[in-house]
């Protein structure tokens, strides 16, 4: 078995649907990672991870909003689709089993979210109290 773990900012609010009688939250993860090129210059890439959590626990999907910085890990596959030029891309995706808040969000003086990792809100995580193992 495979399993994926990524720590990224999400990139818009999350979706919440029920597919077939089954709840269903949908969001991308951004991972940007810095490195120097063979020239030296600095350079950033970013990969896009496209979650699905499949869960009765929706009680998360308010706090899942753009730019909430947040620990995913679960299954990965990957999907084709075709891109507006006509190639065909390939996306990462995630069939979340756990999911953590990291820090929290915040307003900034021209009202745009940020997301900080202070300790004003406290970190919320899908899991439950009755599965803590303490």
């Amino acid at each position: 078995m495979l399993k994926l773990q990524v720590i990224g900012h999400l990139g818009k609010d999350c979706i919440s649907n029920v597919v077939n009688g089954k709840n269903v939250i949908n969001f991308s993860v951004a991972h940007s990672e810095k490195f120097k090129d063979s020239a030296g210059v600095q350079k950033e890439k970013t990969l896009w991870v496209e979650c699905a959590y499949w869960t009765d626990r929706i009680a998360i999907a308010p706090y899942l909003k753009k730019g909430q910085l947040v620990y995913a890990d679960g299954i990965p596959d990957q999907r084709t689709y075709t891109k507006n030029d006509g190639t065909q891309g390939i996306a990462l995706t995630l069939r979340v089993l756990n999911i953590q808040l990291l820090g929290s969000i915040s307003k900034n003086e021209n009202g745009e979210s940020t997301s900080g990792s202070n300790n004003e809100n406290p970190v919320l995580s899908a899991v439950g109290s009755d599965d803590l193992p303490f």
